[in-house]
């Protein structure tokens, strides 16, 4: 670039003019911005003037492949025309409106999520995120069986409000965690690092079903009112469970009356390749799906609650005692009614199930094989994980459980310095574009994992 050219961004701005409103923002942010799970002195926070596809452009002007979308929500890309034109059509018909009321956005999001949601989930109550659409599923399950335990599994995350934080399986609830819960935490299945000391799959799935079901008898069946899952476990490690464990934990819900939940949402609207991830295994069909992100890729706050016929009907002559101010949004629904059309126009579900069979899923194991610094990749769709070891046989992780270390510090620098913004949580990094993504793009972002597990390596023990 000569010194006389001009760089435009997507927005149509100049690229020195986008620089000094960005280096604005930063000084506001860091002079008024209360930012979440940090320690507030401790971060410089990247400030973002662009989006576009599966790129951004953060305060220096330099583009960044996308490989986190984000919090794992913008699944059909940043600033899709579609969905962008849908809000700015229905801001101009009717920005808000009381929950109370019928209006066509929602009630066109409703039916498009129903005509998807597996089995006889027909009824959707919006939520404005994940979070509290999980507290509403565990709300109706316990007025449904009148019973109060609610049952997750460690290595989970369920959202930052109360019951949701107590709910998830990392470090992040135990500041949140006084015992007062009603929640039980179980092991699930995650081969690589068993608990349960199996050496395949098969056995994997037979003692961590074994063990789930010991825990509901030695708890108390009859205390129990629900077991929530997520369909494949997101910021936790997106561990794919194997085959036979999901039908497995819908037969144990049903000996015991237990209400199933599966929270779709991270792994949901196309990010496994599916429209739910729960449509990988075996037919199995949950009693309340939660549902966030994807759903509109977050272009607007909005999660909900997909309910099966028979909860449902809990509460056709009884109130149901919970509710949202912005239920239902009419410009996050008309997001939603956007998005969805859109991933069934443009083939994005598609797309996204081709990318992780023939693009990334073998080129992150191709990556496998080169580094040592792997110890294992897993994942569906675009929503794969990078399990980063300093020791293979002993399968030592880069960073301890909870925490970071100076080597993988220095793995996510070089994946930015390179051009792509990763999504990295533990001894992991997360290969989760958008579900938009090309092959040449998920090329680059392969090229720039490449390089930055050089990095890794040298941490190896030898």
């Amino acid at each position: 670039m000569t010194t006389t050219e001009r760089v435009i961004l997507p927005t149509g701005e100049d690229l020195e003019s986008a620089k000094e409103r960005g280096a604005r923002a930063h000084r506001l942010d860091r002079a008024h911005v209360f930012h979440s799970w940090s320690a507030q002195e401790q971060i410089n926070p990247m400030t973002i003037l662009a989006a576009e596809g599966s790129y951004i452009w953060d305060g220096d002007g330099n583009r960044l492949l996308d490989f986190s979308s984000q919090l794992v929500n913008t699944n059909i890309g940043h600033q899709h025309p579609v969905v962008v034109e849908a809000i700015r059509k229905q801001a101009a018909t009717l920005c808000t409106i009381a929950p109370q009321h019928a209006n066509d956005a929602r009630s066109e999001a409703a039916r498009l999520i129903a005509e998807r949601t597996p089995g006889d989930l027909n009824k959707v109550f919006f939520t404005n995120g994940g979070a509290d659409a999980n507290e509403h599923a565990v709300r109706m399950a316990r007025l449904h069986t009148g019973r109060y335990k609610v049952l997750t599994r460690y290595r989970s995350y369920h959202g930052g409000t109360d019951t949701a934080i107590n709910m998830t399986g990392d470090p992040r609830r135990w500041p949140n965690d006084y015992g007062n819960s009603g929640v039980v935490h179980f092991h699930g299945p995650f081969l690589y690092r068993s608990q349960f000391h199996a050496e395949n799959s098969p056995q994997e799935t037979e003692r961590a079903l074994a063990s789930l079901d010991q825990l509901i008898r030695l708890e108390g069946p009859d205390s129990i009112a629900a077991l929530v899952l997520e369909s494949v476990p997101g910021t936790a490690g997106i561990m794919v469970p194997p085959p036979g464990y999901i039908a497995g934990v819908r037969e144990i819900c049903d000996r015991y009356g237990i209400v199933f939940i599966a929270d779709e949402v991270m792994a949901g609207f196309g990010r496994t390749g599916k429209w739910f991830a729960i449509e990988h295994f075996d037919g199995v069909v949950p009693d309340l799906i939660t549902f966030a992100k994807g759903v509109n890729s977050g272009y607007v706050p909005l999660g909900g609650v997909a309910i099966s016929g028979e909860i449902a009907a809990t509460f056709a002559q009884r109130a149901y005692p919970g509710g949202l101010t912005y239920s239902g949004h009419p410009l996050a629904t008309a997001a939603a009614v956007a998005t969805i059309n859109a991933m069934t126009d443009e083939k994005i579900i598609e797309n996204a199930a081709r990318i992780g069979n023939e693009v990334l899923g073998p080129g992150l194991r191709a990556l496998a094989d080169k580094h040592p610094s792997v110890g294992e990749v897993r994942g569906l769709g675009v929503f794969w994980a990078i399990e980063l070891v300093a020791d293979r046989a002993t399968r030592e992780p880069l960073a301890p459980y909870g925490g970071s270390s100076p080597a993988m510090n220095e793995v996510i620098a070089a994946l930015k310095s390179n051009g792509l913004l990763p999504f990295a949580n533990f001894n992991r990094i997360h290969a989760v574009p958008p579900c938009t993504v090309s092959d040449d793009e998920v090329r680059e972002g392969l090229a720039i994992l490449d390089t930055a597990l050089d990095v890794a390596d040298a941490h190896v023990k030898p």
